[in-house]
Protein backbone atom coordinates (compact mmCIF):
# COMPACT_ATOMS: atom_id res chain seq x y z
CA UNK A 1 0.00 0.00 0.00
CA UNK A 2 2.86 2.28 0.78
CA UNK A 3 4.01 2.04 -2.83
CA UNK A 4 0.60 3.35 -4.01
CA UNK A 5 0.87 6.58 -2.04
CA UNK A 6 1.92 9.40 -4.36
CA UNK A 7 5.12 11.19 -3.42
CA UNK A 8 5.56 14.95 -3.83
CA UNK A 9 8.67 17.04 -3.60
CA UNK A 10 7.47 19.27 -0.79
CA UNK A 11 10.66 21.14 -0.06
CA UNK A 12 9.41 24.04 2.07
CA UNK A 13 12.43 26.15 1.27
CA UNK A 14 11.75 28.57 -1.65
CA UNK A 15 14.30 31.24 -2.34
CA UNK A 16 13.24 34.81 -3.03
CA UNK A 17 14.56 34.51 -6.60
CA UNK A 18 12.44 31.39 -7.21
CA UNK A 19 9.34 33.11 -5.83
CA UNK A 20 9.84 36.15 -8.09
CA UNK A 21 10.44 33.94 -11.12
CA UNK A 22 7.27 31.92 -10.59
CA UNK A 23 5.04 34.83 -9.65
CA UNK A 24 6.49 37.11 -12.30
CA UNK A 25 5.69 34.66 -15.07
CA UNK A 26 2.11 34.44 -13.87
CA UNK A 27 1.70 38.20 -13.67
CA UNK A 28 3.14 38.55 -17.17
CA UNK A 29 0.59 36.07 -18.49
CA UNK A 30 -2.22 37.97 -16.83
CA UNK A 31 -0.95 41.22 -18.29
CA UNK A 32 -0.69 39.67 -21.76
CA UNK A 33 -4.23 38.30 -21.53
CA UNK A 34 -5.56 41.70 -20.51
CA UNK A 35 -3.73 43.40 -23.38
CA UNK A 36 -4.97 40.86 -25.92
CA UNK A 37 -8.54 41.27 -24.70
CA UNK A 38 -8.29 45.05 -25.03
CA UNK A 39 -7.01 44.69 -28.59
CA UNK A 40 -9.75 42.20 -29.48
CA UNK A 41 -7.26 39.36 -30.07
CA UNK A 42 -8.95 36.81 -27.83
CA UNK A 43 -11.75 34.53 -28.96
CA UNK A 44 -14.75 36.80 -29.51
CA UNK A 45 -17.26 34.07 -28.83
CA UNK A 46 -15.68 33.44 -25.46
CA UNK A 47 -15.65 37.15 -24.71
CA UNK A 48 -19.37 37.35 -25.30
CA UNK A 49 -20.27 34.36 -23.17
CA UNK A 50 -22.63 34.69 -20.26
CA UNK A 51 -21.02 36.13 -17.17
CA UNK A 52 -17.89 37.28 -19.00
CA UNK A 53 -16.57 40.64 -17.78
CA UNK A 54 -15.39 41.48 -21.30
CA UNK A 55 -17.55 44.18 -22.87
CA UNK A 56 -19.08 43.29 -26.26
CA UNK A 57 -18.04 46.79 -27.35
CA UNK A 58 -14.34 46.28 -26.61
CA UNK A 59 -12.11 47.13 -29.61
CA UNK A 60 -11.62 44.19 -31.97
CA UNK A 61 -9.40 43.32 -34.91
CA UNK A 62 -10.81 43.44 -38.43
CA UNK A 63 -9.99 40.76 -41.03
CA UNK A 64 -7.11 42.86 -42.37
CA UNK A 65 -5.74 46.37 -41.73
CA UNK A 66 -8.46 48.73 -42.91
CA UNK A 67 -7.88 52.29 -44.07
CA UNK A 68 -10.91 53.52 -42.11
CA UNK A 69 -11.77 53.32 -38.42
CA UNK A 70 -14.96 55.37 -38.27
CA UNK A 71 -18.03 56.13 -40.39
CA UNK A 72 -20.18 59.27 -40.53
CA UNK A 73 -23.33 58.62 -42.59
CA UNK A 74 -25.24 61.76 -43.61
CA UNK A 75 -28.73 60.63 -44.59
CA UNK A 76 -30.82 62.88 -46.86
CA UNK A 77 -33.96 60.97 -45.98
CA UNK A 78 -36.85 61.21 -48.41
CA UNK A 79 -34.68 60.96 -51.51
CA UNK A 80 -32.79 63.99 -52.83
CA UNK A 81 -32.92 64.55 -56.59
CA UNK A 82 -29.68 63.51 -58.28
CA UNK A 83 -30.30 65.73 -61.34
CA UNK A 84 -30.61 68.76 -59.05
CA UNK A 85 -27.59 68.07 -56.83
CA UNK A 86 -24.66 65.96 -58.09
CA UNK A 87 -25.58 64.53 -61.52
CA UNK A 88 -26.01 67.35 -64.09
CA UNK A 89 -28.20 66.53 -67.11
CA UNK A 90 -28.30 69.45 -69.60
CA UNK A 91 -30.21 67.27 -72.09
CA UNK A 92 -33.33 67.74 -69.98
CA UNK A 93 -33.55 71.38 -71.09
CA UNK A 94 -33.75 70.33 -74.74
CA UNK A 95 -36.92 68.37 -74.03
CA UNK A 96 -38.44 70.73 -71.46
CA UNK A 97 -42.17 70.18 -71.37
CA UNK A 98 -41.87 67.27 -73.81
CA UNK A 99 -41.85 63.52 -73.43
CA UNK A 100 -38.36 62.04 -73.24
CA UNK A 101 -37.29 59.87 -76.21
CA UNK A 102 -36.78 56.76 -74.12
CA UNK A 103 -38.64 53.80 -72.73
CA UNK A 104 -40.84 54.66 -69.78
CA UNK A 105 -39.34 53.19 -66.63
CA UNK A 106 -41.62 52.11 -63.84
CA UNK A 107 -42.21 54.78 -61.20
CA UNK A 108 -44.43 54.77 -58.16
CA UNK A 109 -46.81 57.41 -59.56
CA UNK A 110 -47.72 58.78 -62.97
CA UNK A 111 -45.12 61.04 -64.52
CA UNK A 112 -45.08 63.29 -67.57
CA UNK A 113 -42.70 65.51 -69.51
CA UNK A 114 -39.06 66.42 -68.93
CA UNK A 115 -38.46 68.73 -65.97
CA UNK A 116 -35.07 70.49 -66.36
CA UNK A 117 -33.21 71.34 -63.20
CA UNK A 118 -33.82 74.91 -62.04
CA UNK A 119 -30.35 74.95 -60.49
CA UNK A 120 -27.04 75.84 -62.14
CA UNK A 121 -24.07 73.49 -62.03
CA UNK A 122 -20.45 74.58 -61.81
CA UNK A 123 -17.10 72.81 -62.06
CA UNK A 124 -14.88 72.79 -58.98
CA UNK A 125 -11.41 71.73 -57.92
CA UNK A 126 -8.59 70.20 -59.91
CA UNK A 127 -10.88 67.33 -60.83
CA UNK A 128 -13.39 69.70 -62.47
CA UNK A 129 -16.36 67.83 -61.04
CA UNK A 130 -19.72 69.57 -61.39
CA UNK A 131 -21.87 70.32 -58.36
CA UNK A 132 -25.19 72.12 -58.16
CA UNK A 133 -25.44 75.61 -56.70
CA UNK A 134 -27.44 73.99 -53.91
CA UNK A 135 -24.20 72.55 -52.53
CA UNK A 136 -21.76 75.21 -53.68
CA UNK A 137 -19.86 75.07 -50.35
CA UNK A 138 -19.23 71.40 -50.98
CA UNK A 139 -17.59 72.32 -54.28
CA UNK A 140 -14.48 73.29 -52.36
CA UNK A 141 -14.12 69.67 -51.22
CA UNK A 142 -14.74 67.77 -54.48
CA UNK A 143 -11.15 66.59 -54.81
CA UNK A 144 -11.69 64.52 -51.66
CA UNK A 145 -15.07 63.16 -52.82
CA UNK A 146 -16.06 60.19 -54.99
CA UNK A 147 -19.53 60.72 -56.48
CA UNK A 148 -21.13 57.37 -57.24
CA UNK A 149 -23.60 58.45 -59.94
CA UNK A 150 -24.73 54.95 -60.84
CA UNK A 151 -26.45 53.80 -57.67
CA UNK A 152 -29.64 51.76 -57.91
CA UNK A 153 -31.91 49.84 -55.55
CA UNK A 154 -34.83 47.45 -55.84
CA UNK A 155 -38.07 49.36 -55.36
CA UNK A 156 -39.30 53.00 -55.41
CA UNK A 157 -40.92 52.97 -51.96
CA UNK A 158 -39.52 54.66 -48.87
CA UNK A 159 -39.89 51.93 -46.27
CA UNK A 160 -38.20 49.04 -48.13
CA UNK A 161 -35.58 51.35 -49.64
CA UNK A 162 -34.67 52.69 -46.22
CA UNK A 163 -34.33 49.14 -44.95
CA UNK A 164 -32.16 48.23 -47.92
CA UNK A 165 -29.85 51.22 -47.50
CA UNK A 166 -29.54 50.77 -43.75
CA UNK A 167 -29.93 47.02 -43.20
CA UNK A 168 -29.30 45.34 -46.56
CA UNK A 169 -32.77 43.81 -46.86
CA UNK A 170 -36.11 45.14 -48.10
CA UNK A 171 -38.46 43.55 -45.60
CA UNK A 172 -36.96 41.05 -43.15
CA UNK A 173 -35.62 42.30 -39.80
CA UNK A 174 -31.87 42.56 -40.26
CA UNK A 175 -29.08 44.33 -38.32
CA UNK A 176 -28.24 47.81 -39.56
CA UNK A 177 -24.89 48.67 -41.06
CA UNK A 178 -23.89 50.56 -37.92
CA UNK A 179 -24.68 47.48 -35.85
CA UNK A 180 -22.59 45.27 -38.13
CA UNK A 181 -19.64 47.67 -37.95
CA UNK A 182 -19.70 47.88 -34.16
CA UNK A 183 -20.15 44.10 -33.96
CA UNK A 184 -17.05 43.69 -36.09
CA UNK A 185 -14.85 46.43 -34.64
CA UNK A 186 -16.26 47.31 -31.23
CA UNK A 187 -15.56 50.91 -30.29
CA UNK A 188 -12.60 52.90 -29.03
CA UNK A 189 -14.44 54.68 -26.23
CA UNK A 190 -16.20 52.58 -23.60
CA UNK A 191 -17.83 55.65 -22.04
CA UNK A 192 -19.92 56.48 -25.11
CA UNK A 193 -22.17 54.39 -27.38
CA UNK A 194 -20.32 52.85 -30.31
CA UNK A 195 -23.19 53.70 -32.68
CA UNK A 196 -24.90 57.09 -32.35
CA UNK A 197 -27.92 58.23 -34.41
CA UNK A 198 -28.90 61.91 -34.56
CA UNK A 199 -32.25 63.00 -35.98
CA UNK A 200 -33.70 66.42 -35.10
CA UNK A 201 -37.40 66.56 -34.35
CA UNK A 202 -38.10 62.87 -33.85
CA UNK A 203 -37.75 59.77 -36.03
CA UNK A 204 -37.57 59.08 -39.77
CA UNK A 205 -40.15 56.68 -41.17
CA UNK A 206 -39.65 53.06 -40.04
CA UNK A 207 -38.20 54.72 -36.94
CA UNK A 208 -35.67 52.70 -34.91
CA UNK A 209 -35.75 49.85 -37.44
CA UNK A 210 -33.20 51.94 -39.35
CA UNK A 211 -30.57 51.44 -36.65
CA UNK A 212 -31.64 48.18 -35.04
CA UNK A 213 -29.36 45.31 -34.05
CA UNK A 214 -32.02 42.64 -34.88
CA UNK A 215 -30.50 39.22 -34.10
CA UNK A 216 -27.11 40.72 -33.16
CA UNK A 217 -26.72 41.38 -29.42
CA UNK A 218 -28.59 44.50 -28.36
CA UNK A 219 -25.35 46.27 -27.36
CA UNK A 220 -24.75 46.98 -31.06
CA UNK A 221 -28.00 48.88 -31.65
CA UNK A 222 -27.80 52.61 -32.38
CA UNK A 223 -28.47 55.15 -29.64
CA UNK A 224 -30.93 57.80 -30.86
CA UNK A 225 -30.38 61.47 -30.00
CA UNK A 226 -32.93 64.20 -30.83
CA UNK A 227 -30.61 67.06 -31.74
CA UNK A 228 -33.31 69.68 -31.86
CA UNK A 229 -32.51 69.98 -28.14
CA UNK A 230 -29.38 71.64 -26.79
CA UNK A 231 -29.92 70.85 -23.10
CA UNK A 232 -28.08 67.63 -22.28
CA UNK A 233 -30.95 66.55 -20.01
CA UNK A 234 -33.30 66.67 -23.02
CA UNK A 235 -30.80 65.32 -25.54
CA UNK A 236 -30.31 62.16 -23.47
CA UNK A 237 -33.07 61.28 -21.03
CA UNK A 238 -32.02 60.46 -17.45
CA UNK A 239 -28.35 61.10 -18.22
CA UNK A 240 -27.76 62.21 -14.64
CA UNK A 241 -28.96 60.85 -11.32
CA UNK A 242 -30.00 63.81 -9.18
CA UNK A 243 -30.48 61.67 -6.09
CA UNK A 244 -27.20 59.75 -5.86
CA UNK A 245 -23.56 60.71 -6.31
CA UNK A 246 -21.34 58.58 -8.56
CA UNK A 247 -19.81 56.44 -5.74
CA UNK A 248 -23.28 55.54 -4.44
CA UNK A 249 -24.45 54.79 -7.97
CA UNK A 250 -21.45 52.51 -8.44
CA UNK A 251 -22.29 50.49 -5.34
CA UNK A 252 -25.94 50.27 -6.39
CA UNK A 253 -24.96 49.15 -9.87
CA UNK A 254 -22.55 46.53 -8.51
CA UNK A 255 -25.36 45.03 -6.43
CA UNK A 256 -27.72 45.09 -9.40
CA UNK A 257 -25.11 43.45 -11.62
CA UNK A 258 -24.51 40.69 -9.05
CA UNK A 259 -28.23 39.93 -8.99
CA UNK A 260 -28.45 40.07 -12.79
CA UNK A 261 -25.47 37.74 -13.20
CA UNK A 262 -27.08 35.23 -10.83
CA UNK A 263 -30.29 35.47 -12.86
CA UNK A 264 -28.32 35.11 -16.10
CA UNK A 265 -26.33 32.09 -14.96
CA UNK A 266 -29.28 29.75 -15.57
CA UNK A 267 -30.37 31.56 -18.73
CA UNK A 268 -27.16 31.61 -20.76
CA UNK A 269 -28.96 31.41 -24.10
CA UNK A 270 -30.78 34.72 -23.61
CA UNK A 271 -28.40 37.24 -25.19
CA UNK A 272 -30.76 40.12 -24.37
CA UNK A 273 -29.81 39.76 -20.71
CA UNK A 274 -26.15 40.47 -21.44
CA UNK A 275 -27.18 43.48 -23.53
CA UNK A 276 -29.31 44.84 -20.70
CA UNK A 277 -26.48 44.42 -18.19
CA UNK A 278 -24.07 46.22 -20.53
CA UNK A 279 -26.59 49.03 -21.07
CA UNK A 280 -26.65 49.78 -17.34
CA UNK A 281 -22.86 49.95 -17.32
CA UNK A 282 -22.79 52.23 -20.36
CA UNK A 283 -25.43 54.54 -18.87
CA UNK A 284 -23.28 54.92 -15.76
CA UNK A 285 -20.11 55.64 -17.72
CA UNK A 286 -21.83 58.08 -20.08
CA UNK A 287 -22.30 60.49 -17.19
CA UNK A 288 -18.56 61.15 -17.39
CA UNK A 289 -18.31 62.13 -21.06
CA UNK A 290 -21.73 62.63 -22.66
CA UNK A 291 -22.24 66.10 -21.23
CA UNK A 292 -18.92 67.18 -22.67
CA UNK A 293 -19.14 65.64 -26.14
CA UNK A 294 -22.64 66.96 -26.93
CA UNK A 295 -21.92 70.47 -25.62
CA UNK A 296 -20.44 72.44 -28.54
CA UNK A 297 -20.26 75.71 -26.61
CA UNK A 298 -16.60 75.09 -25.86
CA UNK A 299 -15.72 75.07 -29.56
CA UNK A 300 -13.80 78.22 -30.61
CA UNK A 301 -15.53 81.02 -32.46
CA UNK A 302 -13.86 80.30 -35.81
CA UNK A 303 -15.17 76.70 -35.74
CA UNK A 304 -18.73 77.91 -35.11
CA UNK A 305 -18.36 80.37 -37.98
CA UNK A 306 -17.06 77.63 -40.27
CA UNK A 307 -20.01 75.30 -39.57
CA UNK A 308 -22.63 78.05 -39.51
CA UNK A 309 -25.83 78.33 -37.51
CA UNK A 310 -28.69 75.92 -36.90
CA UNK A 311 -29.34 72.36 -35.84
CA UNK A 312 -27.52 70.77 -38.79
CA UNK A 313 -24.37 72.77 -38.17
CA UNK A 314 -24.51 71.59 -34.57
CA UNK A 315 -25.09 67.96 -35.65
CA UNK A 316 -22.06 68.02 -37.93
CA UNK A 317 -19.92 69.50 -35.18
CA UNK A 318 -21.08 66.86 -32.70
CA UNK A 319 -20.31 64.13 -35.27
CA UNK A 320 -16.72 65.30 -35.49
CA UNK A 321 -16.48 65.43 -31.70
CA UNK A 322 -17.82 61.87 -31.45
CA UNK A 323 -15.35 60.29 -33.88
CA UNK A 324 -12.60 62.36 -32.29
CA UNK A 325 -13.41 60.55 -29.06
CA UNK A 326 -13.45 57.11 -30.65
CA UNK A 327 -17.13 56.51 -31.48
CA UNK A 328 -17.26 54.01 -34.33
CA UNK A 329 -20.40 54.86 -36.34
CA UNK A 330 -22.37 58.11 -36.44
CA UNK A 331 -25.51 58.60 -38.52
CA UNK A 332 -26.98 62.05 -39.19
CA UNK A 333 -30.56 62.28 -40.46
CA UNK A 334 -31.92 65.48 -41.95
CA UNK A 335 -35.08 65.39 -39.85
CA UNK A 336 -38.20 63.52 -38.80
CA UNK A 337 -40.24 61.81 -41.50
CA UNK A 338 -38.92 62.25 -45.05
CA UNK A 339 -38.00 65.92 -45.61
CA UNK A 340 -36.36 65.44 -49.04
CA UNK A 341 -39.49 63.75 -50.45
CA UNK A 342 -40.47 66.68 -52.70
CA UNK A 343 -43.32 65.58 -54.95
CA UNK A 344 -44.02 69.23 -55.71
CA UNK A 345 -42.29 72.61 -55.27
CA UNK A 346 -38.92 70.91 -55.73
CA UNK A 347 -37.08 74.16 -56.41
CA UNK A 348 -38.38 75.84 -53.27
CA UNK A 349 -38.03 72.81 -51.01
CA UNK A 350 -34.67 71.51 -52.22
CA UNK A 351 -33.21 75.02 -51.93
CA UNK A 352 -34.42 75.29 -48.33
CA UNK A 353 -33.20 71.83 -47.36
CA UNK A 354 -29.77 72.30 -48.91
CA UNK A 355 -29.44 75.67 -47.20
CA UNK A 356 -29.96 73.85 -43.90
CA UNK A 357 -27.00 71.50 -44.30
CA UNK A 358 -24.65 72.42 -47.17
CA UNK A 359 -22.30 74.66 -45.16
CA UNK A 360 -22.24 72.21 -42.26
CA UNK A 361 -21.37 69.23 -44.47
CA UNK A 362 -18.54 71.10 -46.17
CA UNK A 363 -17.27 72.31 -42.78
CA UNK A 364 -17.31 68.75 -41.45
CA UNK A 365 -15.07 67.54 -44.30
CA UNK A 366 -12.68 70.47 -43.86
CA UNK A 367 -12.60 70.10 -40.09
CA UNK A 368 -11.93 66.37 -40.22
CA UNK A 369 -9.16 66.96 -42.76
CA UNK A 370 -7.40 69.72 -40.81
CA UNK A 371 -7.40 67.52 -37.68
CA UNK A 372 -6.04 64.47 -39.51
CA UNK A 373 -9.30 62.56 -38.96
CA UNK A 374 -10.52 62.37 -42.55
CA UNK A 375 -7.87 59.82 -43.49
CA UNK A 376 -9.47 57.22 -41.23
CA UNK A 377 -13.11 58.40 -41.27
CA UNK A 378 -15.50 57.53 -44.10
CA UNK A 379 -18.07 60.25 -44.74
CA UNK A 380 -21.02 58.95 -46.77
CA UNK A 381 -23.93 61.09 -47.99
CA UNK A 382 -27.14 60.28 -49.87
CA UNK A 383 -30.74 59.16 -49.55
CA UNK A 384 -32.60 55.89 -49.91
CA UNK A 385 -33.14 56.54 -53.65
CA UNK A 386 -33.28 59.44 -56.14
CA UNK A 387 -35.99 61.23 -58.07
CA UNK A 388 -37.32 61.18 -61.61
CA UNK A 389 -36.02 63.61 -64.24
CA UNK A 390 -39.61 63.96 -65.45
CA UNK A 391 -42.40 65.81 -63.69
CA UNK A 392 -44.79 64.01 -61.39
CA UNK A 393 -48.40 64.39 -62.46
CA UNK A 394 -50.96 65.50 -59.85
CA UNK A 395 -52.04 62.58 -57.67
CA UNK A 396 -54.55 62.88 -54.80
CA UNK A 397 -52.77 62.51 -51.51
CA UNK A 398 -49.29 62.77 -53.03
CA UNK A 399 -48.88 66.42 -53.96
CA UNK A 400 -50.78 69.71 -53.96
CA UNK A 401 -51.98 69.39 -57.53
CA UNK A 402 -48.92 71.15 -58.91
CA UNK A 403 -46.64 69.91 -61.68
CA UNK A 404 -43.28 71.12 -60.36
CA UNK A 405 -41.99 68.11 -58.41
CA UNK A 406 -40.44 64.70 -58.99
CA UNK A 407 -41.49 61.16 -58.11
CA UNK A 408 -39.34 58.48 -56.47
CA UNK A 409 -36.65 56.89 -58.63
CA UNK A 410 -34.84 53.70 -57.66
CA UNK A 411 -33.29 53.12 -61.11
CA UNK A 412 -30.49 55.68 -60.80
CA UNK A 413 -29.27 58.07 -58.11
CA UNK A 414 -26.11 59.43 -56.46
CA UNK A 415 -24.34 58.67 -53.19
CA UNK A 416 -20.97 60.23 -52.44
CA UNK A 417 -18.08 59.06 -50.27
CA UNK A 418 -15.03 60.83 -48.86
CA UNK A 419 -12.13 60.00 -46.56
CA UNK A 420 -11.18 56.67 -45.00
CA UNK A 421 -9.23 55.44 -48.02
CA UNK A 422 -11.77 56.58 -50.64
CA UNK A 423 -10.25 57.68 -53.95
CA UNK A 424 -11.54 61.24 -54.20
CA UNK A 425 -11.88 63.62 -57.12
CA UNK A 426 -13.89 61.27 -59.29
CA UNK A 427 -17.38 60.61 -60.58
CA UNK A 428 -17.84 56.86 -60.75
CA UNK A 429 -20.44 55.35 -63.05
CA UNK A 430 -23.16 57.20 -64.89
CA UNK A 431 -26.88 57.37 -65.52
CA UNK A 432 -28.35 57.79 -69.01
CA UNK A 433 -28.32 61.24 -70.64
CA UNK A 434 -31.49 62.22 -68.76
CA UNK A 435 -30.54 60.84 -65.34
CA UNK A 436 -33.27 58.21 -65.15
CA UNK A 437 -31.36 54.91 -64.85
CA UNK A 438 -27.82 53.77 -64.07
CA UNK A 439 -26.21 52.51 -67.26
CA UNK A 440 -22.45 52.57 -66.67
CA UNK A 441 -20.63 50.77 -63.82
CA UNK A 442 -23.87 50.15 -61.97
CA UNK A 443 -23.57 50.00 -58.18
CA UNK A 444 -26.25 48.30 -56.11
CA UNK A 445 -26.67 49.10 -52.41
CA UNK A 446 -25.13 45.71 -51.60
CA UNK A 447 -22.03 46.75 -53.56
CA UNK A 448 -21.84 50.01 -51.62
CA UNK A 449 -22.00 48.11 -48.33
CA UNK A 450 -19.34 45.63 -49.45
CA UNK A 451 -17.04 48.52 -50.42
CA UNK A 452 -17.46 50.38 -47.13
CA UNK A 453 -16.79 47.18 -45.18
CA UNK A 454 -13.57 46.62 -47.14
CA UNK A 455 -12.41 50.14 -46.32
CA UNK A 456 -12.95 49.23 -42.67
CA UNK A 457 -10.90 46.04 -43.04
CA UNK A 458 -13.59 43.42 -43.60
CA UNK A 459 -14.30 40.82 -46.23
CA UNK A 460 -18.07 41.29 -46.45
CA UNK A 461 -18.53 37.58 -47.12
CA UNK A 462 -16.73 36.67 -43.90
CA UNK A 463 -18.28 39.18 -41.48
CA UNK A 464 -21.11 36.89 -40.41
CA UNK A 465 -23.30 36.00 -37.44
CA UNK A 466 -24.93 32.63 -37.00
CA UNK A 467 -28.66 32.83 -36.36
CA UNK A 468 -31.39 30.21 -36.79
CA UNK A 469 -28.94 27.77 -38.34
CA UNK A 470 -27.62 30.16 -40.97
CA UNK A 471 -24.62 32.50 -41.24
CA UNK A 472 -26.05 35.96 -41.97
CA UNK A 473 -24.18 38.98 -43.29
CA UNK A 474 -24.94 42.61 -44.19
CA UNK A 475 -24.79 41.92 -47.93
CA UNK A 476 -26.91 38.73 -47.67
CA UNK A 477 -25.74 36.60 -50.65
CA UNK A 478 -24.88 39.58 -52.87
CA UNK A 479 -22.40 42.42 -53.06
CA UNK A 480 -19.25 43.19 -55.01
CA UNK A 481 -16.49 45.52 -53.84
CA UNK A 482 -16.06 48.54 -56.14
CA UNK A 483 -12.27 48.59 -56.21
CA UNK A 484 -12.11 51.81 -58.26
CA UNK A 485 -13.49 53.72 -55.28
CA UNK A 486 -10.57 52.68 -53.08
CA UNK A 487 -7.34 54.67 -53.16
Amino acid sequence: MADQIPHFNCDPIVTRRQMLQRCGTGLGSLGLASLMATEGMLNQAAGASAGSPTSPMAPKMAHFPGKAKHVIHIFLNGGASQVDTFDPKPALAKYAGKKLPMENLRTERKTGASLPSPFKFKKYGESGLEVSELFSELGECVDDIAFVRSMYTNVPNHEPSLMMMNCGDLIQPRPSMGAWVTYGLGTENQNLPGFVVMCPGGYPITESANWRSAFLPGAYQGTHIDTKHTDIEKLISNIKNKELALPEQRRQLDLLQALNRRHQAVRSQESALESRIQSFELAYRMQMQASDVFDVNNEPKHIHEMYGQGVHARQMMIARRLVERGVRYVQLWHGAGQPWDNHDEIEKNHRRLARDCSQGIAALLKDLKQRGLLQDTIVMCGGEFGRTPVVELPTPGANAGKMNGRDHNNHGFTVWLAGGGVKGGQAYGATDEFGFAAVENKVHVHDLHATVLKLLGFDHEQLTYRFSGRDFRLTDVHGKVVEDLIA
